[in-house]
């Protein structure tokens, strides 16, 4: 059975499911493509055949070169109980698809991807639930914050206009493919994802018309911090001023190692919390052993202590794990938001709030 909601109809949906129980986002785009072990001549199709430079790898092409395949993963991740079908383009962006010539095909990748997730979604939808395409804006391949040369400290290989206006193309193209609320992923750079939350804006403003935005972060080791060096709590300091749906953290950690930093952000942030973690660790050869059963035990227990609202999964999960992460969570209440206390916070490397007794402050 389908649904034909319109899109302020989903997002009223969305805005009411959110207060009443847990949701589940898909997995792993890229592990699902690997089992369909593509080579040069499939990411290439017929359109494309004659391209000068390799394309086998970049997977957000598969959008237009193999979409049956694409819609399928979206079926599978739905069909195990995913709430939210994430679109196929991590690096649909003119600054990433530029390694491999294709900086024009970034728009046309966008629209193609937000439609095959709205077709699956489209179809597997009752009104009674609802499925909602997350538009996905990956990091880029470039970061704004560090020099990409050891040796000058200032240079940079990209600026905040160029992520600014690769953004708000993207934007755009999934906004156009019928795509629910905005995604933005993997944050490795905050000024990275402040350039993308700068165009969000300026595309909302041009169309006359807003969506949810969901912040996804990354912490990329035991340190605690992204890779631009910011803590948990000062992350989300820098990036709520956008007033998002939700804020959280994907990839780099298995569930096991991310727990105190989703609990940190539990702890500070008034927006509901996503988490979708890795399968673990990458072992020797690149893969991740965390199997459906350990992943779903873990994120159970985060559920029962009331530390998200939205869970998923990121590297190296398939729909086997989001079938036993959702079964995990199912009837379990969402994470309450916390009623903070009105005060000054800021954010540099570290976090600053402001004491609530006059004149006086403190770090926290």
């Amino acid at each position: 059975m389908s649904s034909s909601l319109t899109r302020s109809e989903r997002l009223a949906a969305l805005e009411a499911t959110l207060a009443s129980r847990i949701l589940v986002l898909d997995g792993a785009m890229g592990t699902m493509i690997q089992k369909h072990k593509f080579g040069e001549e499939d990411y290439r199709g017929d359109r494309f055949k004659d391209w000068d430079m390799p394309l086998q790898g970049n997977n957000d092409l598969l959008v237009l070169t193999q979409p049956d395949a694409i819609r399928g993963i979206h079926t599978a991740y739905l069909e195990a109980g995913a709430d939210f079908a994430e679109t196929n383009t991590f690096s649909s962006t003119t600054i990433a698809q530029a390694d491999y010539g294709m900086e024009e095909l970034a728009y046309e990748m966008n629209v193609a991807a937000a439609r095959l997730a709205r077709e699956a979604c489209d179809a597997m939808a009752t009104p009674e639930r609802p499925r909602f395409v997350a538009g996905a804006l990956g990091p880029t391949n470039r970061t704004a914050s560090l020099s990409p040369d050891v040796n000058d400290p200032g240079a940079r290989n990209v600026t905040f206009d160029e992520l600014r206006a690769a953004y708000a193309e993207a934007t755009r193209g999934l906004i156009e493919g019928g795509t629910d609320v905005l995604l933005v992923e993997t944050i490795f750079d905050t000024l990275n994802a402040k350039a993308a939350l700068f165009a969000i804006d300026e595309v909302f403003e041009e169309l006359g018309e807003e969506l949810p935005v969901m912040i996804s972060g990354t912490i990329t080791d035991r340190s605690g911090r992204t890779l631009s060096g910011q803590t948990t709590e000062a992350f989300w300091y820098s990036v709520r001023h956008a007033r998002p749906m939700s804020v959280g953290l994907n990839c780099a950690l298995g569930a096991d190692l991310m727990r105190p930093f989703v609990a940190e952000l539990a702890r500070v942030a008034d927006v509901p919390v996503s988490v979708y973690p890795n399968a673990g660790l990458p072992n020797e050869f690149g893969e991740y052993d965390e199997t459906p059963e350990q992943m779903a035990d873990a994120l159970g227990q985060w559920a029962d202590d009331g530390l998200f609202n939205i869970v998923g999964g990121c590297c190296g999960t398939t729909p086997e794990h989001i079938m036993a992460i959702a079964d995990a969570v199912e009837g379990k209440s969402p994470r309450a938001l916390p009623q903070l206390e009105k005060r000054i916070r800021l954010s540099g490397l570290e976090p600053f709030t402001a004491a609530a007794s006059a004149g006086k402050v403190a770090a926290e």
